[in-house]
């Protein structure tokens, strides 16, 4: 389009154009801000994690469970397994593909689920260990798992299980009075013993602030080209004053 043309396009189509590309420069900013707060948070997480984790073990939490304050807290509780509930649940791990051994121990307080470990796909429950009579588990509250995963959904009347949904699990194993969390143990047996608890990752992904950088930059550049053609556009109008 040449500068005669430009200069005789309707007012409301520049300002409708300006309108719409504030909009767009705004997004870019709120995206930014939106990744900042992200990593504000992320990085609060971090922090209570290693506190948490790391720290001494304490009683199981009674009353509700807030995942800002009880998530990945080292507990401590005694009991005994219900080995005859227990579930599979798909996993992949450092050791590879398999499954999570999630066992409800009947505590004092009521049934809590446990992640016992890991065990590889292929290996028999026979070839797992099973400790009976009153055992002691230590390890870190987690929190529950709802319905699956992005791709895949639990099926309980299938016992096809990919992800830790204690509200399922209870349901499932008529364990209405279940604690409404699980623990991820810590490995308790032999090295090369199955399951093999204390695989929980404590390392999270933290790009937020690389992405808050990229939103940013964007936004700047598109300013400047907002810039530029405003300016190209006052100075086509100029010229044919």
């Amino acid at each position: 389009m040449n500068d005669d043309a430009r200069s005789h396009r309707p007012r409301w189509i520049d300002l409708t154009i300006l309108a719409a590309a504030i909009a767009v420069f705004v997004t870019l900013i709120s995206l930014g801000n939106w990744q900042m707060r992200r990593l504000e948070w992320k990085l609060t997480l971090i922090e209570a994690v290693e506190t948490r984790a790391h720290g001494d073990a304490v009683g199981l939490p009674v009353g509700e469970i807030d995942a800002d304050r009880h998530a990945y807290l080292r507990v401590a509780v005694e009991g005994t397994y219900r080995h005859d509930l227990t579930q599979r649940v798909k996993a992949i791990t450092e050791l590879g593909g398999g499954h999570w051994v999630l066992t409800p121990l009947m505590s004092p307080i009521g049934p809590v689920w446990v992640n016992r470990g890991f065990v590889p796909s292929g290996l028999r429950p026979a070839m797992w260990t099973k400790p009976e009579g009153i055992v002691a588990v230590e390890g870190l509250l987690r929190i529950s798992e709802p319905q699956g995963t992005l791709l895949e959904r639990n099926d309980p009347d299938a016992g096809r299980w990919v992800s830790r949904d204690v509200l399922a699990l209870s349901l499932d194993a008529g364990l209405a009075d279940a604690l409404p969390f699980f623990i991820d143990a810590d490995h308790a047996s032999t090295a090369t013993a199955w399951p093999r608890g204390g695989l929980t990752v404590l390392t999270f992904r933290n790009n937020h602030l690389q992405y808050a950088m990229t939103w940013y930059a964007m936004a700047t550049l598109f300013a400047a080209g907002m810039a530029y053609v405003v300016r190209d556009r006052l100075r086509a109008e100029h010229e044919t004053v």
